[in-house]
């Protein structure tokens, strides 16, 4: 419960701010194996997905009210910000994983 009441106490800071509006925020944790979930996770082996783990999307910027089913992996999260701008890609990032783009509308 601590974590949760300290990420909602910096969210708030940071919304409070002037920096708000240029801001994107993606929260992800290691939830133990999935074992939350309310379906089976993907297979997956030692490298590759298999437990599905939570994020949340926090921006002015972030598609409202809908759930992307698309796949992707810790490393969407760098794929995402070098497609967002322009820079070269990482080497690691799966080439099958999406890049996040899905949880935006930036025509907002």
């Amino acid at each position: 419960m601590s974590g949760d009441v300290h990420i909602a106490e910096l969210l708030a800071r940071i919304k409070a701010s002037s920096l708000w509006n240029s801001t994107a925020i993606i929260i992800t944790y290691d939830e133990n194996g999935g074992w939350w979930d309310h379906v089976p996770p993907p297979a997956g082996d030692r490298w590759s997905p298999g437990a599905r783990i939570p994020e949340i999307v926090v921006s002015p910027y972030a598609r409202r009210g809908s759930i992307d089913h698309t796949t992707y992996d810790t490393t969407s999260i760098a794929k995402f910000i070098t497609r967002r701008f322009g820079l070269e890609p990482l080497p690691g990032v799966r080439p099958q994983m999406g890049d996040l783009t899905a949880a935006f509308d930036f025509a907002q």
